[in-house]
């Protein structure tokens, strides 16, 4: 049995200011780091196998103050990182609402159909995301593994997980510094199932939910919104 902890970095200005972050690398500020501290010491009596990560800073860092007590090396993987929102990146909520209106509506209403303007849409970040699992799922037949990455990021996965499509992707919250941890049977199949495989033999079956977006480790530093 492998288990995988999948836990989403920690806070930034740019959460606060909701903003849309994507591929610029902001970092972590006060709080989020310090939300990576409590993450580290909520996870500090688990043997891990090895450490995960998503390139962009705020997950790196988060994956290192993790890794720190651990003297482990994070290693970054580049189907991890964050979505490209293209050119919403940078702008707030209200900006994009101003700017992109029908656009954003249908960001709320059907989120799988939606590619953003000069970026990527769910599809893109859940074929790289699952084939980076995959990867981790074949290298590893047996321990933890800890992955670090974003909130777009893990909603696709944890759909993917769930045998859900991208339709689902406001069903799941992802705070940030929460901790998700999944079992998978030691048996490698790939999560994506190939195109001419009936649904009723998904592999995603392979998967046992153990916990979905716990923060309760981080006490006052709790977010107040899915941002």
């Amino acid at each position: 049995m492998v288990r995988i902890i999948l836990v989403r970095h920690g806070q930034t200005q740019w959460n606060v200011e909701r903003r849309f972050r994507g591929r610029t690398d902001v970092k972590l500020d006060q709080t989020g780091i310090r939300q990576a501290k409590a993450t580290a010491k909520r996870l500090n009596h688990l043997k891990l196998n090895a450490i995960y990560s998503s390139p962009l800073g705020r997950a790196f860092d988060t994956a290192r103050i993790i890794a720190q007590p651990r003297k482990f090396k994070v290693e970054p993987v580049e189907g991890f990182i964050d979505i490209d929102f293209g050119g919403w990146q940078g702008l707030s909520l209200e900006e994009v609402e101003d700017q992109y209106l029908s656009l954003y509506q249908l960001w709320l209403s059907s989120p799988q159909k939606v590619r953003f303007p000069g970026g990527e849409g769910l599809d893109e970040v859940r074929e790289r995301a699952v084939a980076a699992l995959d990867g981790l799922l074949a290298r590893h037949k047996n321990g933890t593994v800890l992955v670090v990455t974003h909130r777009v990021v893990n909603k696709v996965l944890i759909c993917a997980i769930l045998g859900l499509d991208n339709s689902h992707f406001w069903q799941i919250r992802q705070d940030t510094g929460a901790i998700n941890i999944f079992g998978y049977r030691n048996r490698f199949i790939p999560l994506e199932a190939p195109k001419e495989c009936c649904s009723h033999i998904m592999p995603r079956m392979g998967f046992v939910v153990v916990r979905l977006n716990d923060t309760s480790h981080l006490g006052n530093d709790r977010a107040d919104v899915d941002f």
